[in-house]
């Protein structure tokens, strides 16, 4: 749980460093994107963000957070990853506190406090990861998820405002949660052995819709807005998944208090949404920034 919680420590903080070097982007002429709206989706603009530092820096975040996270899944249920996961939107939050300059309300604080109890409570119920293959068809079905989640985003970039926000960040949940559950299902690195499974295509197929989407949905949207579709798409499918094919289970009679505390998590996470409307973080001069020439 110790990795889980850390590996949502570094998920939160790069998500928005990567939410201001991604609104710094400037759109690729043609890419067909609106400036004013930022309408459709824009895969140009994941390349164009790595121009940033800041962006630079949430990928190395990133990248360390999914260590900690592999850790985590092989060592404790998906749900109790998941919900650890939950408290990503919570450290999105509280460090946009502190690059943007705005404040918690008393709400905001009380959501916070029960993200925290939810985990609290997951913690204590956890037992160990199940060990259970499950179906052959779970590997491939894995691929037709991302795959879904993609198409899914790229339909919905055209929506407005906070709607585009969810269910592009909805969408890299999904993305994500493939790869949760991916990496329990990769029970072999040994070649040729790895090379057939179909995890491994479907884990890298997940985390690049994940990014794509994620950008996407911060370039316009509200950093809090997105992360907490995220969340929702992250938690709930893989933790499902595991307790249905994959033998997670919590200990025996605390299986109520396991539920209590995932609910708790998530919804203090999504509440949490109302923050997401800060204005948008100012680039520093100079930095790249967006061309005011009509």
């Amino acid at each position: 749980m110790i990795c889980a919680l850390a590996s949502a420590v570094c998920f939160g903080t790069a998500s928005v460093l990567q939410a201001v070097a991604t609104r710094a982007a400037e759109p690729a002429a043609g890419s067909g994107v609106d400036a004013g709206t930022g309408s459709a989706v824009d895969p140009g603009l994941l390349l164009r963000a790595l121009a940033q530092w800041r962006f630079l820096a949430g990928l190395a975040l990133d990248g360390l957070g999914f260590l900690l996270q592999v850790v985590a899944l092989r060592s404790i249920p998906l749900y109790a990853v998941g919900a650890a996961l939950a408290a990503s939107l919570a450290v999105t939050a509280l460090v946009a506190v502190r690059l943007l300059g705005t404040r918690l309300s008393a709400a905001e604080w009380s959501a916070v406090g029960t993200v925290c109890a939810g985990l609290m409570m997951i913690a204590l119920a956890s037992g160990p990861e199940g060990h259970d293959a499950g179906p052959p068809a779970l590997r491939w079905s894995l691929l037709v998820a991302a795959a879904a989640a993609l198409l899914v985003g790229v339909l919905a970039g055209r929506l407005p405002g906070r709607p585009r926000a969810l269910v592009l960040g909805l969408g890299a949940g999904v993305g994500f949660g493939v790869v949760e559950v991916s990496v329990r299902l990769i029970d072999s690195v040994a070649i040729p052995r790895v090379l057939g499974n179909p995890a491994l295509y479907a884990l890298a197929f997940g985390a690049v819709t994940g990014f794509l989407l994620l950008t996407s949905a911060f370039h316009r949207g509200s950093v809090t807005v997105a992360t907490a579709g995220m969340v929702l798409g992250e938690t709930a499918g893989p933790a499902l998944v595991g307790i249905v094919w994959l033998g997670d289970r919590p200990r025996e009679g605390l299986q109520w208090l396991a539920a209590v505390g995932f609910l708790a998590a998530v919804a203090g996470a999504l509440v949490l949404t109302r923050f997401g409307e800060a204005p948008a973080p100012v680039p520093e001069p100079g930095a790249n920034e967006p061309s005011r020439r009509g």
